[in-house]
């Protein structure tokens, strides 16, 4: 098996885009590719029927998930597997994507070479390395778009083609690590989302069941209201008598998460806020749909988007706070929402939802179980951001040439 070898180039030479090795040149982008304005299609689908290809839109594209299929006609812009696509249109107007079987959305185009000058995975990760700068030159005070001058007048270093591929290789061994942890991420979630929905509502080993209003709950468990199990900390903190805390605003919590990773010092807060305290549990009413809610560990302020939950006795924060991010809860939240631009959900509204409770020794062991999933995500998250920073150190290294590799 060939093996790589990773080597410090030393003899460079000034170029209109800096210092590159002695044995590279540069290409101007607008002399060596056209590119082709995706067109809407005259129909989608939500289906995804026979002969219908995915619309490969930006949100497709990041994740991965079709949401609309077209029928190929001469009336689209067919896009085939690694072909090299540009957001055009749009607030994120500048960012490339390596394509997928699919339909072009007509806020994109699709960029193709006149002749091959760049391996394509090259050029993709080359030109990656050009999106903020791609981004800060947007033409349009509506609906940004990419400055075509700007796009065309884009100078890339041009190793060998040998050399590209090499390259190339080396960063899509990276990519396809990073691939397989955002894998292990949305099992993890799914398997977590599946044991919510059985835990929450049939326990541990139970094999009574007794109906309910809220359908078929273990014998031994007990009906309770939101407002049954703890109450809404009303804690008024005005700016005047603020002091340097730590301040949690909507923006601190992730949605899903339920333990707080960042939060902001309170010396520059100029309006009321609510205080809580270690043990508390932050829940974020302004749009529920993204389903906020986090135990705290420590003392600050918080935004009046927050309801601080503080709890009785006969509840755990590590169960209650899984109720929380149930799909019950967050149905029954988005149906109490009021307010079309900022819609908000209230304590008095959520205090009202309904759920089993258990005893306060099974309520640990389902928290416990559930924690175990989300340290694993929690895990892999950490792992993806690792590979994500070798990704970043590895292309200003190789695609700069200040470190060369060669087959040996």
């Amino acid at each position: 098996m060939n093996k790589i070898e990773f080597y410090k180039e030393t003899n460079f030479k000034e170029t209109p885009i800096g210092k590159i090795p002695n044995d590279w040149q540069i290409q101007k982008l607008g002399n060596i590719i056209t590119f082709i304005k995706g067109k809407k299609p005259k129909e989608m689908t939500e289906q995804c029927e026979e002969g219908r290809l995915p619309y490969l839109s930006a949100e497709y594209l990041r994740e991965n998930k079709a949401t609309n299929f077209v029928k190929p006609s001469n009336d689209v812009i067919l896009v085939n597997d690694g072909d090299l696509i540009l957001l055009w249109d749009g607030s994120n107007a500048g960012e490339f994507f390596y394509g997928k079987r699919g339909v072009l959305s007509s806020t994109m185009v699709k960029i193709e070479q006149k002749e091959q000058v760049f391996d394509q995975k090259f050029l993709f990760y080359i030109l990656k390395m050009k999106e903020d700068f791609l981004k800060g030159q947007t033409k349009g005070t509506g609906i940004p778009h990419v400055d075509e001058d700007v796009l065309k007048n884009i100078i890339l270093p041009n190793p060998s083609l040998s050399e590209q591929r090499i390259i190339a290789g080396v960063l899509s061994v990276v990519d396809l690590a990073i691939q397989r942890t955002d894998m292990v991420i949305a099992k993890t979630e799914r398997l977590k989302k599946g044991l919510m929905q059985t835990l929450l509502t049939k326990g541990i080993g139970h094999k009574e069941f007794k109906d309910t209003e809220i359908g078929k709950i273990p014998k031994t468990w007990q009906i309770v209201s939101l407002g049954d199990v703890c109450e809404q900390r009303n804690e008024i903190v005005h700016p005047s008598t603020n002091n340097r805390e730590p301040f949690v605003g909507l923006e601190h919590i992730a949605p899903g998460e339920t333990r707080l990773h960042n939060y902001a010092q309170s010396a520059d807060v100029r309006s009321a806020k609510f205080r809580f305290y270690a043990g508390d549990i932050l829940y974020g009413k302004l749009r529920p749909y993204l389903d906020k809610a986090v135990i705290v560990d420590f003392n600050g302020i918080c935004s009046t988007d927050l309801l601080v939950l503080t709890l009785k006795e006969n509840v755990l924060k590590e169960f209650l706070i899984y109720v929380l991010h149930s799909n019950n809860f967050v149905e029954y939240a988005i149906a109490t929402m009021r307010g079309t631009n900022h819609p908000r959900t209230s304590w008095s509204a959520i205090s009202k939802f309904k759920f089993g409770l258990p005893e306060r020794s099974e309520q640990q062991k389902i928290a416990e179980i559930l924690s175990a999933a989300d340290m694993k995500i929690e895990f892999e998250k950490k792992e993806k951001v690792r590979l994500e920073l070798i990704k970043q150190g590895l292309m200003d290294l190789l695609l700069t040439g200040k470190i060369r590799v060669k087959v040996i």
